[in-house]
């Protein structure tokens, strides 16, 4: 099974309509985007990842109207991000917790902080999360299997073939 990526640390070829594929590159990207890739959703699990676990007060802190919530509430639950449970039989009230895919999340929304609070806020906006040792927390990737911060994207080759396929 081939997998491709579609952003620039790719270094993928340039694309023009004659050189166009019919159907669009299989993409985990565009497919994780198909899951958490609306506002709503995302800002639902920053307030999950923050502790904020009911119902109206998600609505309040994300400002999402109380159709849409319940809306991405519901498909998030259904993708198996997020898991709903009762905490009151009488009235019957629900709720949020992350599931274990909802937990991998973390990264990508402490990515997202940065860059907005970098790119976009100019500013170390709250929550700031503090290191063990004292310093804010800023994310870098680096290599599972050797530690290694990536700094610089050409450190990193392309392989178009899913990597492990041998060991499924």
């Amino acid at each position: 099974m081939w997998v491709g990526f579609a952003n620039s640390l790719c270094h993928a070829r340039c694309v023009s309509p004659s050189s166009r594929t019919p159907t669009p590159r299989r993409c985990s990207i565009a497919g994780a985007l198909d899951v958490v890739g609306e506002k709503w959703s995302l800002l639902v699990v920053r307030e999950l990842f923050l502790g904020v676990r009911r119902f109206s007060d998600i609505a309040a802190n994300t400002g999402a109207p109380r159709d849409i919530l319940t809306a991405r509430l519901r498909r998030l639950e259904e993708l198996g991000v997020i898991t709903r449970r009762v905490y009151s039989e009488r009235p019957p009230r629900h709720e949020y917790v992350l599931t274990d895919a909802g937990k991998d999340l973390r990264p990508v929304i402490m990515a997202l902080k940065h860059w907005g609070d970098t790119y976009v806020a100019h500013d170390h906006l709250s929550p700031v999360m503090t290191h063990s040792c004292g310093a804010v927390f800023e994310p870098r990737m680096a290599c599972a299997a050797c530690g290694e911060v990536i700094d610089d994207p050409r450190t990193l080759t392309r392989v178009d073939a899913t990597v492990g396929a041998a060991s499924a």
